[in-house]
């Protein structure tokens, strides 16, 4: 959780820097998150590709295995197009895009900012911190009412790595793989999907 404090605490630090003007004009002017997501991207590939762990692992698992993310992806689209059919301030594709990040906010929502504007990017970056919150705080109910991989699909993305102690605590260290297995997955999908959808 102390990571998703900070990345919020600094995207409070940017909000108001912004609204009360504390930056020289000539940064405003200029479009930097562009390079940004080229170096987040490119440290998400070095950590990925160099965790021979993982990559060992995508070889070596069961083939039902892939059922887990695939129950996410299935899951997450489901509701958040039912929630787009609750509200007028989002289409389905913006919702779509949204869960598309699967908690992995640091990504999504640079992405989709890219994309479709900040306004979407905020929505995608406080609705994907929620969701790792969530799964933070309401494993053990997750685990005890909805079974076992219900805190990994919870996590989605980030069950690979800032939600795993708190699952693996909760639902035993022998679904830790499925966990790893699920959020690497993800977290290789969500820069495809939100280009998809985009």
């Amino acid at each position: 959780m102390k990571g998703s404090i900070i990345i919020l605490f600094f995207f409070v630090i940017g909000l108001f820097t912004g609204i009360y003007d504390l930056l020289p004009e000539h940064f405003l002017q200029n479009d930097y998150s562009l390079y940004a997501l080229y170096l987040l991207m490119f440290l998400v590939g070095i950590g990925i590709g160099s965790n021979k762990k993982s990559l060992i692992l995508i070889r070596s698992v069961n083939f039902k295995i892939i059922l887990v993310p695939l129950s996410v992806i299935t899951g997450t689209y489901i509701g958040v197009s039912v929630f787009s059919l609750l509200q007028d301030n989002l289409s389905l594709i913006d919702s779509l895009a949204v869960g598309s990040g699967f908690g992995y906010y640091s990504l999504s929502s640079v992405l989709i900012s890219e994309v479709s504007g900040d306004m979407l990017g905020v929505i995608a970056l406080l609705s994907n911190i929620t969701r790792e919150i969530i799964t933070l705080l309401l494993t053990p109910v997750f685990a005890r009412y909805f079974g076992k991989l219900a805190p990994i699909s919870s996590g989605g993305a980030t069950a690979m790595d800032t939600t795993l102690p708190v699952i693996t605590k909760y639902i035993g260290s022998d679904y830790a793989i499925i966990s790893v297995f699920s959020g690497v997955v993800l977290t290789i999908l969500v820069p495809f999907l939100i280009a998809i959808i985009l």
